[in-house]
């Protein structure tokens, strides 16, 4: 599977996972790393947006990686509680994904956007055995248009 990784600049050769350990987010908890990636360019750049302070345009990369298509496991809407996009996240989804990295069956959980319900996101275990299975097929400069974030 192909995915996309939208980062600033400074930090896009960055697969680690340290940002979101060092924050937590809707999948994760703090202290754990993922990597927050699309299965699309566009929804990579929405969730890019909704984390953008207004008026910053910032210097970004595009990210692609290709993922093991064995290695996923996927949520679907009906498996979530009603509350499951609200803002902020509820804690029972970084419980959900918690669960995942630690039984570290697979790489990728395939997740809802909760910004366009068709969508998905896709975490990388960045502490899975096989997460250097991941390649990088392409990184190029990303041109953030300004009037996103009017």
């Amino acid at each position: 599977m192909i995915v996309y990784r939208i980062a600033g600049k400074k930090h896009s050769d960055d697969l680690s996972g340290t940002g979101a350990a060092m924050y937590g987010g809707r999948w994760n908890k703090k202290g754990t790393p993922v990597l927050y990636t699309g299965e699309s360019k566009e929804i990579a750049l929405l969730e890019t947006i909704v984390h953008t302070p207004p008026m910053i345009v910032p210097k970004l990369d595009i990210i692609t990686l290709e993922i093991p298509n064995e290695s996923i496991t996927s949520i679907t809407i009906d498996m979530l509680p009603q509350n499951w996009k609200v803002y902020p996240a509820p804690t029972i989804l970084s419980e959900i994904g918690e669960e995942w990295v630690n039984r570290s069956k697979t790489i990728a959980l395939k997740v809802p956007s909760c910004i366009i319900h068709s969508a998905h996101n896709i975490i990388l275990n960045c502490r899975h055995s096989d997460f250097n299975k991941i390649k990088i097929l392409d990184k190029r400069n990303f041109k953030f248009d300004s009037r996103l974030v009017k």
